[in-house]
């Protein structure tokens, strides 16, 4: 990931396969009736969806192909990787709990999780809808973190008596809003949630409202 204007080089990761990359805004030249992927940096405050109400930001606003749909979703309020396919078998692949692929979050929260928060983040929370699995958690040293990533706009709400924090969360069930409820239970609520990949598929230096487009076969 890189920032805006920014010449760094530095990459989250890369991608698979060598790919088309486009813009808000400039469309690319269109998919045959071969499987596509699309890896999409969804914008915060983007619907997960291609139709709103008026004034409501959508994927509309940013794919510029015809016939692709979500694999999963991401909220609202929530940044990063989103797969778009028009592959119904791979995008069910993707989207349901049963296949179990894994999704990595960044996620900035308030205040600093101790070592007891960690390990229930670890072990399961349980929320109203059950238990959540066991995940993968790590702090993360929030200047790297900050040097990889865009500004918001608007910015996060901070405190400025309450520190924050970054946090590295690997899940692989997918309750609604599951991240936010997860450290909110904990005692940290979420301020920002970034989606850094799902399976082997990375949002690399991808900025918001950018896409690529990787054959499936």
């Amino acid at each position: 990931m890189r920032k805006p204007n920014s010449s760094s080089k530095t990459r989250l990761s890369t991608n698979r396969n060598s790919s088309q990359k486009g813009k808000s805004g400039k469309s690319l030249s269109k998919p045959d009736t071969a499987p596509v992927l699309v890896l999409l940096n969804k914008p915060f405050n983007t619907l997960c969806q291609f139709t709103g109400e008026d004034g409501d930001s959508t994927l509309a606003d940013y794919v510029k192909i015809k016939s692709v749909y979500p694999a999963g979703r991401l909220d609202k309020d929530s940044e990063g990787l989103l797969l778009l396919t028009n592959d119904g078998n791979f995008q069910h692949k993707i989207s349901h709990p049963k296949f179990k692929m894994p999704k990595t979050y960044w996620v900035q929260v308030e205040g600093v999780p101790d070592d007891e928060a960690i390990g229930r983040l670890r072990q399961g929370v349980v929320l109203k809808d059950g238990k959540t699995k066991r995940a993968n958690v790590q702090i993360l040293e929030s200047a790297a973190v900050e040097s990889r990533i865009w500004e918001r706009t608007p910015p996060i709400r901070q405190r400025q008596s309450i520190p924050t924090t970054w946090i590295e969360l690997i899940i692989r069930e997918g309750k609604n809003r599951q991240v936010r409820r997860m450290t909110a239970a904990v005692g940290h609520p979420t301020l920002r949630l970034i989606r850094v990949s799902i399976g082997p598929w990375k949002l690399a230096n991808l900025l918001p409202g950018e896409y690529q487009v990787e054959p499936l076969g």
